[in-house]
């Protein structure tokens, strides 16, 4: 297969990536030279690519310096309301290509670096992900920071600085193996290491209230140290701040044991309180109750208030510097979002600060609090929502349990005053539920300790609403919003599809980059059939750079004409990797019946990361790799059907994957996706999708129209009327028999001879205690699959319902999202507006 053209090469081509290279290319290359010799000591002589990358990344970072520091100075200077957007992840992936496009500066460094006789794509590959997140949440934290950014609010990012990100899979004879994320090693170019701001963090000890109040005494102190990340607008010279904590245990830490002979080992024992920040917790939407997860939540709400209180008390009024002692006014210069309930001790925290260090009544603290807090919501799911044990909050934040059962307190008193009697509504209400193991809810104290919950999308807000926040939404409906997520158009276009973003920027204008709505007026386009090839070449030159990806990854051979039908997102039950390998065996089953029909070829793709100890989720992984080990090598299917697991899914395979997909898997079960993301950042990039009416398909397909999808499936009032009647899987194994050719297959080892029962329990599941109705679905889900076969034959048909699907994206970016938050939570205008630049290092 011949190579198709390289980033490189077409880069030279696109003013949407901007040749606005005002930067002097000889300027690039002599700091290029300066970082190379004076920064990372070396020469050309002995350097290496890892070497050339730094030196690249340092001279990029000179260039956001001036802004940094200007656009930080210009916040202390005007003093605006800053948004504190509190996350236990930020998925972030890389950042050098960002941080050029963000600042038109990637062409001259093209240049550059090719004057230098480098390849830049090389050096961007050696580049390590920054994986401090899961999945979407993380991912979306990341979306939001740049679009924070371009839309010019004043606003932070505070997260942990895991030592280990999210683990690196290796898929070793079908299974999913983990490695450790050492992201760090090579040392991080971007970051800025901040231990001026250092502060204390205190864990266990015990409360002895006073007539002048409480105390909380004999703690155990770490040390947060913040590190600072610059977030760059898009070409507004806005660099905001992603501060993560590292923990550090005190100089102190266990010294006492000196006296007794202990010295080292004390010294040793400093690893206890720094493991604070040592690793992410591989879970999503799924809920691990350990001390550490808790320590870790409460570093860094406690660690970022104290910043929070620390910007907001030292404050400047025209030349006169003042410190703030007035915190009635915190909620008109501070909001406070927590990314799901993770940060959910902020509230308690916040309050602790005001009442016992600050001396506020609770009155006036609680209203300050709430004022100042909102909370997002991500999950419907039961087993993802947080609730600590009691007994682990009275050890590890005595004073905050306090605090929360005094909040209860008042809050079942006003539950009881507007619905006296209801005794089981109080129950269902309480933050402490009762039963086997005391616990706190940690979405009520969310909910109660907030003045805003927004779900991720139209549907979920509604659900939340309906069914799990229903008590509360009836007593404080003025709280609950919707905000449907969004996914930022320059890394999830302009970076990863320069090819879509310059056909796009030929017809209507690049100004769709800061106003993804106005990719509207493709609608102009779609029976163009110049614009419509143009469209379809981009796919193919995906396709093709993607298939050359795989064949060097995989050693399998792959047909570039071929459907690129893609799942990619984390492995769990409810996202229905299931539903996607029944497709594939009945698929394979039909050519073999049939091999000499003329059958729509296909190249299935799935990947994501499986948590480490979801046995299921590996099993799924194991399944998928034993059904393309059959597949791949059956001479029968050649190159018609091919399957392949996409080892270690992240952002930066994303970027390589979602250009070249011509199908977007989004198949969950209806009612249990909050929103997706994934599904925007296909349908940005001319993917067709086909998914249930869940999370955020139900808005792409108003937008795009249901006739530019392939939806399939039931609707949520089906799933909830199915559960009334009760769901049997066996009704549909016996009445569809494609369905239980390939259950019978897999039961019987078909896909693993050398351990028949190796899937004995995928299988029990499914047909005994499956919540998520995956054979429900799977007759539906067939046929249409089987239109999606159908139009692809018709590639003009195809590519037109693609320009649809572009054309109806801009809903979907984040800076649409950005811009709600702001206006109808955060009380916070958004600006178009670009500050002056600094005068750059020369």
């Amino acid at each position: 297969m011949s190579k198709p053209l390289s980033d490189h090469d077409k880069r030279k081509q696109i003013s949407v990536r901007g040749l606005a290279g005002v930067e002097n290319v000889s300027d690039l290359k002599t700091n290029f030279n300066r970082h190379l010799h004076f920064t990372l000591v070396k020469d050309r002589n002995v350097a290496t690519r890892r070497d050339y990358y730094f030196a690249l990344a340092h001279t990029v970072r000179d260039h956001l310096i001036g802004r940094w520091l200007r656009t930080q100075q210009s916040y202390y200077e005007k003093d605006p309301k800053r948004v504190y957007y509190i996350s236990l992840e930020f998925y972030m992936g890389r950042t050098l290509q960002n941080t050029m496009v963000n600042l038109a500066l990637e062409n001259a460094c093209d240049e550059a670096t090719y004057q230098l006789g480098l390849d830049m794509e090389e050096l961007e590959d050696m580049e390590e992900d920054a994986g401090l997140g899961n999945g979407g949440l993380g991912r979306l934290a990341a979306c939001f920071l740049d679009s924070m950014a371009s839309l010019g609010l004043a606003a932070y990012g505070y997260g942990i600085r895991y030592e280990f990100g999210i683990f690196n899979q290796k898929i070793s004879n079908g299974w999913q193996m983990e490695e450790a994320d050492d992201w760090l090693r090579f040392g991080n170019p971007w970051e800025k290491a901040r231990p001026e701001y250092m502060r204390p963090v205190h864990f266990y000890g015990r409360t002895e209230h006073h007539p002048d109040g409480v105390k909380w005494v004999d703690t155990q102190v770490v040390l947060a140290l913040p590190y600072d990340t610059p977030v760059p607008g898009y070409r507004n010279n806005v660099v905001n701040t992603m501060r993560l904590w590292s923990a550090k245990a005190p100089c102190e830490f266990n010294l006492k044991d000196f006296n007794v002979g202990g010295y080292i080992q004390a010294v040793l024992d400093r690893n206890l309180a720094e493991n604070i920040s040592r690793v992410l917790y591989p879970n999503d939407n799924f809920f691990e109750g350990k001390e550490l997860r808790l320590k870790q939540e409460y570093f860094v709400v406690s660690a970022t208030l104290q910043d929070i209180m620390r910007r907001f008390k030292a404050s400047k009024f025209g030349t006169r510097e003042i410190v703030r002692t007035d915190f009635s006014a915190l909620p008109d210069k501070v909001a406070i979002q927590l990314n799901d309930t993770h940060p959910a001790l902020a509230i308690p925290e916040l309050m602790r600060v005001l009442v016992d260090e600050e001396k506020l009544s609770w009155e006036k603290a609680w209203d300050i609090t709430v004022r100042t807090c909102a909370y997002t919501n991500h999950t419907v799911l039961p087993e993802a929502l947080e609730r600590w044990p009691i007994d682990l909050f009275q050890t590890l934040l005595p004073r905050h349990l306090e605090i929360i059962y005094e909040i209860n307190r008042r809050h079942i008193e006003r539950v009881a005053s507007l619905y006296p009697g209801d005794f089981d509504r109080l129950r269902r209400m309480s933050l402490i539920e009762e039963g086997g193991v005391k616990r706190v809810n940690m979405a009520h104290l969310c909910i109660v300790g907030s003045h805003a919950v927004n779900g991720v999308a139209q549907i979920h807000s509604d659900i939340l609403k309906a069914t799990v926040f229903k008590d509360f939404y009836e007593m404080d409906p003025h709280k609950f919003q919707n905000k449907t997520n969004g996914i930022t158009p320059r890394r999830w276009l302009v970076m990863c599809n320069p090819g879509l973003a310059e056909v796009i920027a030929e017809k209507i204008g690049e100004d769709f980059i800061r106003d993804l709505s106005q990719l509207r007026k493709l609608h102009n386009f779609v029976n163009d059939d110049a614009f419509i090839h143009s469209i379809a070449q981009v796919k193919q030159e995906n396709k093709l750079k993607f298939a050359v990806h795989l064949e060097e990854h995989y050693k399998v051979k792959i047909n570039p004409n071929s459907i690129f039908d893609i799942q990619v997102k984390r492995i769990h039950e409810y996202k229905r990797q299931l539903l996607n390998c029944l497709h594939i065996i009945t698929f394979y089953n039909r050519i073999k019946k049939d091999p000499k029909k003329q059958w729509t070829p296909r190249t299935i793709m799935i990947g994501g990361k499986a948590a480490p100890g979801y046995h299921t989720a590996k099993m799924i992984i194991r399944l998928i790799t034993a059904i393309g080990e059959v597949v791949n090598n059956d001479p029968v299917v050649g190159d018609r059907l091919k399957v392949i697991f996409l080892e270690n899914y992240r952002v930066t395979l994303a970027e390589k994957a979602i250009p070249a997909a011509d199908l977007s898997e989004q198949i969950s079960t209806a009612g249990t996706e909050a929103s997706g993301t994934g599904n925007m950042k296909f349908m940005l990039n001319g993917a067709l999708t086909i998914g249930t009416m869940d999370g955020a398909n139900v808005e792409m397909a108003e937008e795009a129209g249901e006739d530019n999808l392939f939806i399939f499936g039931m609707r949520v009032e089906d799933v909830e009327a199915m559960d009334r009647k009760g769901y049997n899987a066996s009704e549909y194994y016996n009445r569809i028999p494609e369905l239980k050719q390939a259950i019978d297959q897999i039961a019987g080892g078909f896909f693993s001879p050398k351990q028949p029962d190796l899937f004995s329990g995928i299988v029990n599941m499914l047909m005994h205690h499956d919540r998520f109705k995956v054979f429900a679905d799977y007759e539906d889900y067939i046929a249409c699959q089987e239109k999606a076969n159908a139009l692809y034959k018709k590639p003009k048909e195809w590519t037109k319902k693609v320009i649809y699907n572009i054309a109806a994206s801009g809903k979907f970016s984040s800076d649409r999202t950005i811009a709600q938050y702001a206006r109808e939570i955060w009380g916070v205008e958004p600006s178009l507006e670009k500050i002056p630049a600094p005068d750059d290092p020369k």
